[in-house]
Order: C-alpha cells, then sequence, then structure tokens
C-alpha cells in the first residue's frame, strides 16, 4: 500500500543514510559534517530555548495585561485569561517537574477522599453515587427560577423522560447482567449536567462556548476566501449549501485532518481515563463533534477490523448523536445559535458512550490502540461528495415516498399523508417528555422526525420556516428543538455509516449491518436526552 510518510523516510534514508552514500561510492566525510552541523544546531537551541520560551511566555503575558485593561476588549476577559495563562502554564511545565504539582495534589486525595472511599462497602459506594446523581438531576431541575413560559411541571417531565429513556435502554439491552454499574461509569451524567450548568447558568461558561461556537464559525467563513476565487459576492452572499457549505467542508476537513493530533490527543485521553473506554473509541468519541461520523471512524482505520462489537457500536453511536464542525456554518446560516450546537455536541459524547455502554456492554477484549492518518483537501473533497450525494438523493427519496402516501392518502380522505406526519405523531409522547411545552408538542415532534426521515438540515430548514413565520415557537420549545435536532442520526447517515464502517473493515461488514439500526436510535435518542436536560434546566 503507498504510503507517503513510509517513502518519505525512505527517500531520506536512502539519500542521507552513511550505509547509503557508501554503497553508492561515496564518502562519508560530508555526512560526517552534517551530523556535527545538525549537533551543533541542536546544542544550540537547547541552550537559547528557555530565553525563547520565556520572551514568549512574556508577550503573552503581557498580551493579556493589556487586553484586560484596555476598554474594547475587557468584557471577554474570562475568555483571554483561559487563553493566555493556558499557554503560559504550558511554557512552565516544559521547566518544572510536573511532581511538584501532581505529588501534592496527589497525596491530598488519596489521602482524603480515594482511601476512605474505597474503604466503603462496593453497595455504600454505588448509593452514595445514585445519591449524587439523584441530587444533581433534582437540584439543578429546581434549584432555580423559573424562565418564561415555563412551569415546574415541564422540567418534572424533563426529569422522567430521563428515567425513561433510561430504562427503556436497560429493558432493551443485549445482556443486562454485563452493564458496568460502577459509580464513575454515571460520569457521563454529572458530566452532561456540570457543561449544561456550567453553560446555561453561568455567565462564565456562556462566554466561553460562546466565544468556542463564535470561533468555529469565523474559522469557516474564511472558506468563503476560497470559494468567491469561483464565485462572485452575490452567489456567496446567497448562502448556497452548494457554494458556501461544500467549500468550508473541504476546508474544514483538511484543518482538521492537518491538526487533529494536537487537538484530540487531550481530549481522548479525558474520556479514556474518565469513562473507562477503550482508546479507539475515546479518540473517535472525542473526535465526532468536530470532524464528523465518518472522518472520527478513519482516525483509527487500522484497528476497525480488531474493534469488539461494543466498540463498533460506540463508534457508530458517538457518530449519530453529534454534528460535524464542517456543517455547523450552514446551521448558523439558518439562524440556530452557535452556543446551542457546540453545547449539544460536547453534552452528546459522554451520554453516547453511556447510552451505547447499555444498549451492548463490552464483553470480549478491546485492542486499546490508537492511530492517526492524514488525507487533507483531497479527503475533504470526497467527504463534500459524499454530503452532497446524500442529501440530493434522500430529499428526492423521501419526496417519492411522501408523494406515494399522499397518494394514498387521498383514498382514505387525508391529503397530506407525508413519512413526517407518521413519524411525528408516533414522536408525540416522546417530545412530550423532553418537557415540551402542551401546544407546541406536535410541531416539534414533526420536526424531530423531519430529521429522522429526512436529515438535520432540512429539520433546521423547517425551523427557520417556522422562526419567521407568523406563528413561531416559544422560546423554550425553539431551545428544546434546536438542541433536539443536533445530530447526524438519520436514515441517510445510516447508509453512510455503514458504508464507511464496511469499507474500512470488510471482515466486519456483517455486523456493522446488524448494530447499525440500534447504534442510529441510540444516538437519537443521546440528542434527545441532550435537549432533556436543557429543557429541564430552561
Amino acid at each position: 500500500m503507498f504510503d507517503p510518510l513510509n517513502l518519505s523516510w525512505q527517500t531520506r534514508w536512502k539519500t542521507d543514510s552513511p550505509l547509503a552514500r557508501i554503497g553508492e561510492g561515496g564518502d562519508d566525510t560530508s555526512y560526517s559534517l552534517e551530523v556535527d552541523k545538525g549537533a551543533s544546531s541542536s546544542s544550540t537551541y537547547v541552550q537559547y530555548k528557555p530565553y525563547l520560551l520565556g520572551g514568549l511566555a512574556a508577550v503573552i503575558l503581557g498580551w493579556w495585561i493589556s487586553s484586560t485593561v484596555l476598554p474594547a476588549t475587557r468584557h471577554r476577559w474570562v475568555v483571554q485569561t483561559l487563553f493566555a495563562w493556558a499557554f503560559i502554564l504550558i511554557i512552565a511545565f516544559r521547566f518544572i517537574p510536573n511532581s511538584l504539582v501532581s505529588r501534592p495534589v496527589g497525596g491530598v486525595w488519596e489521602s482524603l477522599v480515594q482511601r476512605p472511599f474505597y474503604r466503603l462497602p462496593y453497595r455504600v459506594r454505588l448509593g452514595l453515587g445514585w445519591m449524587c446523581l439523584l441530587g444533581i438531576v433534582f437540584g439543578s431541575a429546581f434549584g432555580f427560577p423559573l424562565q418564561a413560559n415555563t412551569t415546574y411541571s415541564d422540567r418534572a417531565i424533563s426529569i422522567l423522560g430521563l428515567f425513561i429513556f433510561q430504562t427503556g435502554f436497560w429493558i432493551s439491552s443485549s445482556n443486562r447482567s454485563e452493564i458496568p454499574w460502577k459509580a464513575h461509569r454515571h460520569c457521563w451524567a454529572f458530566l452532561q449536567q456540570a457543561i449544561a450548568l456550567f453553560v446555561l447558568k453561568s455567565s462564565a461558561g456562556f462566554s466561553i462556548f460562546h466565544w468556542i461556537a463564535t470561533l468555529a464559525a469565523d474559522f469557516l467563513a474564511n472558506a468563503d476566501a476560497g470559494s468567491g476565487f469561483f464565485f462572485d459576492a452575490d452567489t456567496l452572499a446567497k448562502h448556497w449549501f452548494f457554494v458556501n457549505t461544500l467549500g468550508a467542508i473541504i476546508f474544514f476537513v483538511a484543518c482538521v485532518q492537518m491538526m487533529y493530533y494536537l487537538a484530540h490527543r487531550y481530549s481522548a485521553w479525558f474520556f479514556f481515563k474518565l469513562m473507562n473506554v477503550s482508546g479507539a473509541e475515546a479518540v473517535v468519541a472525542a473526535a465526532s463533534p468536530w470532524i464528523g461520523q465518518g472522518e472520527s471512524a478513519c482516525l483509527v482505520r487500522p484497528y476497525v477490523d480488531l474493534m469488539t462489537r461494543s466498540e463498533l457500536h460506540l463508534v457508530m453511536t458517538s457518530g449519530f448523536s453529534t454534528i460535524a464542525g464542517s456543517v455547523m456554518t450552514a446551521y448558523i446560516n439558518l439562524g440556530v445559535p452557535p452556543v446551542n450546537l457546540v453545547t449539544s455536541s460536547v453534552m452528546s459524547i459522554p451520554a453516547s458512550m453511556a447510552i451505547s455502554k447499555m444498549r451492548v456492554p463490552e464483553i470480549e477484549e478491546p485492542a486499546n490502540t490508537l492511530h492517526a492518518f492524514s488525507q487533507g483537501a483531497i479527503f475533504g473533497l470526497i467527504v463534500a461528495g459524499q454530503i452532497l450525494a446524500n442529501v440530493l438523493t434522500i430529499l428526492a427519496l423521501v419526496a417519492t415516498i411522501n408523494g406515494l402516501l399522499t397518494w394514498i392518502g387521498r383514498g382514505f380522505g387525508i391529503h397530506h399523508l407525508t413519512l413526517e406526519l407518521i413519524i411525528g405523531y408516533i414522536f408525540y409522547p416522546i417530545t412530550f417528555l423532553l418537557g415540551c411545552p402542551r401546544a407546541e408538542i406536535l410541531r416539534v415532534s414533526q420536526l424531530l422526525a423531519t430529521k429522522l426521515v429526512a436529515n438535520e438540515f432540512s429539520a433546521y430548514l423547517s425551523l427557520r420556516a417556522i422562526t419567521t413565520g407568523p406563528d413561531p415557537l416559544s422560546q423554550r420549545a425553539y431551545t428544546i428543538a434546536s438542541y433536539g435536532l443536533c445530530g447526524f442520526a438519520n436514515l441517510g447517515s445510516l447508509g453512510t455509516q455503514i458504508g464507511v464502517l464496511s469499507a474500512l473493515a470488510p471482515s466486519r461488514g456483517k455486523v456493522i449491518a446488524e448494530i447499525a439500526m440500534s447504534a442510529m436510535i441510540c444516538g437519537f435518542i443521546s440528542t434527545l436526552q441532550t435537549a432533556g436536560i436543557v429543557g429541564m434546566l430552561s
């Protein structure tokens, strides 16, 4: 197989190594001089490295002081402080031993928390975990003042929906006896609640996530410079899917495929340690909200063949439960708040992992190996083409089915019988359990049906039409809908997931096809659970 990384290494070895030179009849003296020069430059860098990094830290510190003092940038002090001091600490710990911090913290944690806690019987620890979980759920639901068009009964219904969803997954589990009920497995609930509370109930959290969302939107908007080379300004201003969105997808995937390792290895380590999943699962779950369902699976391409049934199910579920940053600009252009999109995807990561492990528990031994590769802009072009073909064909297919249903419905006196209408009524009780206002349940449930049957892009288009129409949704219903639609769980993506993973691991094609529908449902409910938690706090 062609491997540009290996090829470049072999090329360098053949031309630069002393053995290669001797084999070619050359003189090794020049090579020795090159080694001496390289060693000299390396020692010079090591000698001046503290001064270079110290100067960089001083510049960052000066920027932080200046930006905090100046009135024009003082309002964003939280983000500036987080950004500046993160880099200053990274530079500082290049010279400060980690043990200087880890040993005191570890000593306090082990002596005051870990050892006393693990001396307790297992059932006592499990009970304490459940008490803390229930405390944060009920406390966050009933401990904050009501907002407009919201009652405590609405929040209570959202809590009921969470428990019903979890009970349903427990009942439908493929192996209930193997479900891991250890206390640390319920960290997903604390993570979801913590993220929701941090963003929705604190100005600092909202500022940070708003900054992340704005930064992502501004970053993706830079793709217009490339699209502007092929189209005029009037065409770009129309925000056509083919022109603006696909251009942003190609640009985003190219950048992410280049930089993902630096951005995601820490978040992957976080989920690997906290959620106790395999390394491959952690990488895919951490990458899904940013690079999408098919691309995130490609990050562990060589190991898909080695994945267990449970790992494959989690990989697919995490892809279904989030959207990709590459299509975020399209939904922002439709009027969806960027903070809702970013928060929903991040909150859905722990939910998808816990729900997937409840539905298909791990009973095999994971390979637990990480790998990454880069495909660049060519891969982005392939992804954009897949999305274009998927959207076109699925929308056309849905229109064909709806036309047939309408023709059949007229025979019964029903003039607007569609898939969205049928599934919308099926989703009515589910939407009720999200805490949606009673008068708006049907409209929101039909939006969810549109997302499942067609895709989230079509659903967001319908949401915008309702928002700009004469009878818009209330703020509570709009918030629940905008969070509930933020995921790739739809019939079109089902085919995409099966196709991508089957191509990556042909020997696992049968297993992938068997669990695909289950993974899509789990991803769909993961997103709805995020919407339910937001409804519980709204």
